[in-house]
């Protein structure tokens, strides 16, 4: 069931992200539109939206699995005043306020991988794409891209992916109103958006350590051609893994994707 572009517009009118809302039925990708509304000033909040992506983007250059109708695919606007080296923390923000969203529907079964995958019972529901514009000064704005698998049944994931991916109406056994997560998904963001800006990252660290299993336990970590292996104790400031070696030597991982190693 297609959205209710009116009413979902009615419903965000006056909030911080979403009150200006651009809807497509199809579109190449969310990201590139909101990358080239930033370019042309949009405000802070401004957010796209689309039924279908023809072109998602996934991280490390990955196509994102987009079918028409039942995900939500969405990039926001945001313009915060930071260092470029620490534009990471957004991403992860965006974690919290994803798996917080979610957890509505499965309590207690959502976790968050490193860097900014959103996991129910160890198969992805929800990706995080954030991609950003330096100014002379710091950051000129970051589009954060959220992809969320809704009401996509299992046998319409692709073979390669289906074992790794899931939806949420999977993980709950019906079918979720998209409309109300969009709404609780831009009122998190908001919310721990706030919270950065006004006190910082470590509210926002905390909450993501509380949720993410790799904490405590081996990691490797692929990134491109290259592996590195540690054991992973935390989250640095700039929102890099913080790894520590058999030799009991600590280092920061800032890119690539982290998985537990079993034991």
């Amino acid at each position: 069931m297609k959205l209710n572009q009116e009413e979902l517009k009615h419903s965000l009118a006056g909030k911080f992200i979403g009150y200006q809302l651009y809807y497509y039925e199809e579109i190449d990708s969310t990201n590139d539109e909101a990358f080239r509304l930033g370019l042309t000033g949009a405000p802070e909040g401004t957010a796209v939206i689309a039924e279908k992506q023809n072109a998602g983007k996934g991280r490390l250059q990955r196509v994102w699995y987009s079918p028409a109708g039942s995900s939500i695919f969405t990039s926001i606007i945001l313009r915060p005043q930071m260092e470029p080296a620490k534009a990471p923390q957004i991403s992860l923000l965006a974690g919290v306020a994803a798996a917080e969203a979610l957890d509505r529907y499965c309590p207690g079964r959502v976790k968050l991988k490193w860097p900014n995958d959103v996991l129910i019972d160890g198969k992805k529901v929800c990706g995080i794409l954030s991609q950003m514009k330096i100014a002379v000064k710091g950051v000129d704005f970051i589009v954060l891209g959220i992809g969320i698998n809704v009401n996509i049944r299992d046998n319409e994931f692709p073979k390669e992916i289906g074992r790794l991916a899931t939806s949420l109406a999977t993980e709950v056994g019906r079918e979720i109103a998209r409309q109300e997560l969009i709404i609780s998904l831009y009122e998190n963001l908001a919310k721990w958006y706030k919270c950065l800006t006004q006190d910082g990252f470590g509210r926002i660290k905390e909450r993501w350590l509380s949720i993410a299993p790799m904490i405590g336990e081996p990691v490797e970590v692929a990134f491109h051609e290259e592996t590195v292996n540690g054991m992973a104790i935390g989250l640095d400031e700039d929102g890099s893994l913080i790894l520590r070696t058999a030799k009991n030597e600590e280092f920061k991982v800032s890119a690539g994707d982290a998985t537990i190693v079993k034991r």
